[in-house]
């Protein structure tokens, strides 16, 4: 049986990357779906590939919580015409944003957290009266490896990340009696449209994998099974987790590789 028959989802930042595939593994998995996102050719796209019967799109800044609201209240219309009712959201859009905190703009700060943090706040706002009315649903909230520890240059990035992860948890605290599971995927590097440019350079393409047990990029659709499980009813009893999927990233503890520089100064 398809994982996700009878579940009606809404994923934001749906248009590519981690998005896009959810949307897609969504579908297979026999959800009806809505694509949330500000790139309508894509998003569009993507919904006409799919079959109008299946995937609806909607344009949504989610810098803008009066489009939020209008985003949810919108998907909630199509889903109870199809005899459904919201039980899954997928907080997925986000931007990147560097820069050492004295040389960060205010405004590009603003705007991390605003797509980034609070378009997660608004959004639970206004979908979990609605799940809590039905008796229960799944909210995955994508954060990142980077909310779990610091990077250098990317202070908005990080502490938006960070607040999504505690945002999950607290929340998960809260609505577990109203049956209401809340779970933060934490990525590491994924080769997504937001990672093209890096990706494009082959020393730091190298200099990445390195530091990976798995020695390479992550895909979008290998993020896309993590969040369908966690939408599921097979994680049934996961909520308020800070899933890592980042091909053992952040199993090392940062030391040199001492069995390899051992045997350097034993040749030598």
């Amino acid at each position: 049986m398809p994982r996700l028959g009878e579940k009606h989802a809404i994923v934001t930042g749906a248009a590519s990357g981690i998005g896009a595939a959810t949307v897609r593994q969504f579908v297979d998995e026999g959800a009806r779906v809505v694509i949330a996102d500000v790139n309508d050719d894509a998003g569009r796209g993507l919904a006409d590939a799919l079959g109008s019967e299946l995937v609806r799109y909607i344009h949504c800044d989610v810098a803008n919580p009066a489009e939020i609201e209008a985003l949810i209240a919108e998907s909630q219309r199509w889903f109870e015409s199809m005899s459904g009712v919201l039980n899954v959201l997928v907080n997925n859009a986000g931007i990147g944003g560097g820069g050492e905190v004295p040389d960060v703009d205010p405004a590009l700060w603003s705007r991390v957290m605003d797509v980034d943090l609070n378009a997660v706040f608004h959004a639970c706002r206004f979908a979990i009266p609605i799940m809590r009315a039905a008796d229960g649903g799944s909210i995955v909230n994508t954060a990142s490896i980077s909310g779990l520890g610091g990077d250098w240059g990317m202070a908005s990035y990080n502490a938006a990340k960070a607040g999504v992860i505690n945002l999950s948890r607290t929340m998960a605290l809260d609505h577990g009696k109203d049956g209401i599971r809340v779970n933060a995927l934490c990525p590491g590097y994924i080769d997504t449209p937001l990672t093209a440019g890096l990706g494009s350079d082959v020393a730091f393409l190298e200099k990445m994998s390195a530091g990976v047990a798995l020695g390479r990029p992550g895909t979008p659709e290998e993020m896309a099974q993590v969040i369908t499980f966690l939408a599921s009813d097979e994680a049934s009893y996961v909520t308020g987790a800070a899933v890592v999927a980042d091909g053992g990233r952040t199993a090392h503890t940062g030391q040199p590789n001492m069995p390899a520089v051992a045997q350097r100064l034993w040749n030598d």
